[in-house]
């Protein structure tokens, strides 16, 4: 698993949003990493992770993607980041995800609460897809397979992927966005689909949950608005909601100060 780390403290790992990669956490790092240790991965099969969970890309066994395509689960991307902190001997961290990525985070949870030390949950939801939703996934996946993913995945994506103040005020946030979706692999987005088709409901793992935890959300965020986050901060015996004008799905991205100062100001009064 490819994944990029920087600064000292407390470890802070972040799981990256669905359909881009770890980069969209690079506007905050800098902001973060003189209080904390940030290490943020590519999830299999995205930006420089390979689809069969080697280090990179380059890297995979032949016929090792068309396996680990079999079997794609949100379980499995969790049983990765898992493996990471094994591997970086952290026995506890602060542990973070946006949409996709706080699927995984909450996955992780469920398989491990004993390695989590406080949860950040941004812009997410912990409901399964409905049957619409799951068929929409599935359809994504097929044609990632047959067309690749340049050019549509980000027209689809962007208009409820960024917020309005985004599109109208950030076009360089806009481009930024769209050259990571357009690079990322076709089978890797395909994975990618059908296990966040098959996840399963996490309201259950986040009541049982009795630790810090924050829920960030875009005020503008039409994927997952504010009324879902203030249902994931219900369900958390700790749970905190901090919400952000502005600011649509990927608030790291639109909201780099603003996300930033909510994430330090909450992790200095639970470290």
């Amino acid at each position: 698993m490819h994944f990029i780390e920087s600064g000292a403290g407390t470890p802070l790992v972040l799981l990256h949003a669905f359909p881009v990669d770890a980069r969209m956490w690079d506007p905050v790092r800098g902001r973060l990493d003189d209080q904390l240790r940030v290490i943020t991965p590519d999830q299999r099969g995205l930006g420089e992770s390979a689809l069969d969970g080697s280090s990179a890309r380059g890297l995979a066994e032949p016929g090792a993607n068309r396996r680990a395509a079999e079997q794609p689960s949100i379980a499995r991307a969790a049983a990765d980041i898992l493996a990471l902190l094994d591997q970086l001997e952290l026995p506890r961290v602060v542990l973070g995800g946006c949409s996709m990525g706080g699927y995984v985070a909450m996955a992780l949870l469920r398989a491990a609460p004993q390695r989590v030390a406080g949860l950040l949950l941004v812009d997410t939801k912990a409901v399964a897809d409905n049957d619409e939703q799951r068929a929409n996934r599935l359809k994504v996946a097929d044609r990632a397979e047959h067309e690749g993913t340049k050019g549509w995945l980000a027209e689809s994506s962007l208009p409820n992927l960024l917020g309005r103040t985004t599109h109208e005020q950030r076009p360089e946030v806009v481009s930024s966005v769209r050259e990571m979706i357009d690079a990322q692999p076709a089978d890797g987005v395909a994975w990618a689909q059908r296990a966040m088709a098959g996840r399963p409901d996490s309201t259950a793992t986040l009541r049982s949950y009795d630790g810090p935890a924050l829920v960030v959300v875009g005020e503008e965020d039409a994927l997952t608005p504010p009324e879902n986050a203030r249902e994931l901060a219900d369900a958390l015996h700790g749970g905190e909601l901090v919400t952000l004008p502005g600011v649509g799905h990927l608030s790291s991205v639109e909201a780099p100060d603003a996300f930033a100062d909510a994430v330090r100001s909450w992790i200095a009064r639970i470290a």
